[in-house]
């Protein structure tokens, strides 16, 4: 009897035999792209992380918090990216360090792609801070994780549907396995340089004097800060009264830390 000491191979390597992705672990200086990689706790987002990485991150803290920060790199069809992991968080209202982090980073940090992690199995409790996460970014992927494991469960996921609802590309994957990381890749690639454009959905049916505040509200913010892709949202927070992006619009502190 032989004994068969192959592994199995991921569909990564299987989809790119002329080496299209490139793991670059920590090696993330002069990147052409930054992608955000933004989820709920406990969706596999690290994992997805580990699979573009190559399984190394560097490690720190934010500026300013004792939240970690872990960022890594890769090459993709000879651009490079650098992939920052947002804390997990189940919403941006700012009400935590991790909330206000998350939320700064893609409003204010103006990545060049989110990548949204969802659990194929709850999707609806995770579906909160996509639709939140859409409000602020129009260059978004819906990344539907841990496949595998929702169809343990006899849980199917319509990723046509949920796509056209959304206005942004949907990918299933199981991070764990490798399955689906090449067209996460591909698909990634493709937002970020503008082969797909996103339609990302947007609050709707507005009460007619509220919006016509909002409107107001959003031409003095353009004025302030011209070409803003979400002054409407910024908009609305202001008109709830964040404190946070009223300190931000008063003090000029729209931050980029990439």
């Amino acid at each position: 009897m032989t004994q068969n000491n192959t592994s199995p191979v991921c569909d990564t390597c299987k989809q790119n035999p002329n080496g299209r992705l490139k793991r670059l672990g920590v090696e993330i200086e002069n990147s052409d792209y930054v992608i955000a990689l933004a989820g709920n706790p406990n969706t596999g987002k690290s994992t997805v992380f580990n699979s573009l990485t190559g399984l190394k991150q560097h490690t720190g803290n934010w500026p300013g918090k004792t939240v970690g920060r872990a960022e890594g790199g890769f090459v993709y069809d000879d651009s490079s990216y650098k992939l920052i992991d947002l804390p997990g968080t189940y919403s941006l209202m700012s009400t935590s360090e991790d909330e206000e982090i998350a939320r700064n980073f893609i409003l204010f940090g103006k990545p060049d792609v989110t990548i949204i992690v969802v659990d194929a199995g709850r999707l609806e409790r995770n579906l909160n801070l996509t639709l939140q996460i859409l409000e602020i970014t129009d260059k978004a992927v819906l990344c539907v994780n841990l496949i595998d494991e929702a169809k343990r469960h006899n849980i199917e996921v319509d990723t046509r549907t949920l796509s056209k609802e959304l206005g942004i590309p949907v990918v299933e994957t199981s991070a764990i396995r490798g399955v689906g990381i090449s067209e996460l890749l591909r698909t990634v690639d493709d937002v970020a340089k503008g082969k797909i454009i996103c339609k990302p959905h947007r609050i709707k049916n507005v009460p007619k004097r509220i919006d016509k505040e909002i409107n107001k509200i959003q031409k003095s913010i353009e004025q302030l800060y011209p070409g803003l892709p979400n002054s409407r949202w910024i908009a609305f927070r202001l008109l709830d009264g964040d404190q946070d992006i009223i300190k931000a619009i008063k003090n000029g502190e729209f931050i980029n830390d990439r």
